[in-house]
């Protein structure tokens, strides 16, 4: 793991108190399901599903694979999707960038691929898509509702053996005003925070 991801996550892992307590119990679903799977031999596929599959929802895809590696929890599979596909934002991947990942596109115009790494053979593979296309898992996963649109737009994912709303406000709100860059921080440092919270549970 790059020494800037890990300095970064060390400094979130001392700040678990400032999870709220309901916050608290609601993230620990997810820890449920990852020991779950885990007592059953099972892979753990998690999938991060928002609208636009464009910022929130690859945030949590960049961070749990980051959070199982920084606590050295194996066979951890995570992805994201949405209800229609864009592209990944160019301000979600600066924050990203800033926190420590190496990121690198296939230079496509629309959607580009993006390898999302935080170590030197440790990656995602980041791209906007719908939460059924193929590159995700089909069944046997938990699906991860990052944005209250598509919770309530998605009331059924098929082959998902669970599903949790972990909600954040967008930071798309504040697109082209002074607070952007530091809404997008904050909101990657908030996902960051919780999902390392999320694998602290199950170490």
């Amino acid at each position: 793991m790059y020494l800037t991801i890990q300095t970064y996550c060390n400094s979130l892992a001392k700040q678990f108190h400032s999870i709220a307590s309901d916050r608290k119990k609601l993230l620990s679903s997810v820890s449920d399901f990852i020991k779950q799977q885990k007592a059953q031999n099972k892979p753990v596929q998690l999938v991060y599903i928002c609208t636009h599959n464009s910022r929130r929802s690859h945030f949590g895809q960049v961070w749990a694979a980051t959070a199982a590696a920084y606590y050295g929890i194996s066979d951890i599979y995570t992805f994201s999707g949405g209800t229609e596909a864009t592209a990944f934002n160019q301000n979600a991947i600066q924050a990203l960038k800033k926190a420590g990942f190496e990121i690198y596109s296939d230079g496509q115009e629309k959607n580009p691929v993006y390898q999302v790494c935080y170590g030197e053979e440790e990656c995602t593979t980041c791209f906007s898509k719908v939460y059924h296309h193929p590159a995700n898992p089909k069944d046997n996963f938990l699906a991860i509702m990052t944005c209250g649109e598509a919770e309530a737009n998605c009331p059924f994912i098929p082959g998902a053996t669970g599903r949790i709303a972990t909600t954040y406000e967008d930071p798309k709100l504040y697109d082209g005003t002074t607070q952007q860059e530091a809404v997008y921080d904050e909101r990657c440092r908030q996902i960051a925070l919780e999902t390392l919270y999320v694998f602290s549970l199950v170490k």
